[in-house]
């Protein structure tokens, strides 16, 4: 066998080990269904904002998280109310309400 084609077959070889890594690694972050790293806070400047928008929309309870630009809105605002249910508030850019999304079970469900 000549050089060439064994240097070939071993960088074939670790081309694909690579791309099988890839599409493993991917595929189980996926599955996890957990991928929260892209996940934004609001900032500072607009909480307040944000909070009170979604406080009304509830009637009230706790802001237990906020988030930016996630898939349904500019701002979302998720909300404890006192029965325990979880209530996501979907807010635009000028803090207006475009839709909200219960858990349907609560602390004494």
């Amino acid at each position: 066998m000549n050089p060439t084609t064994t240097h070939r077959r071993i960088a074939v070889v670790v081309a694909a080990a690579a791309v099988v890594s890839a599409g493993t690694v991917g595929a189980a972050r996926a599955l996890s269904g957990d991928d929260d790293s892209h996940e934004q806070p609001i900032p500072a400047s607009e909480l307040e904002q944000a909070e009170r928008a979604a406080l009304e929309e509830t009637g009230g309870g706790t802001v237990t998280g906020t988030e930016v630009d996630d898939e349904e809105s500019r701002y979302e605002v998720e909300v404890t109310l006192e029965d325990g249910h979880q209530v996501d508030v979907q807010l635009d850019e000028a803090f207006r309400v475009v839709g909200t999304e219960g858990d349907d079970s609560g602390a004494d469900d």
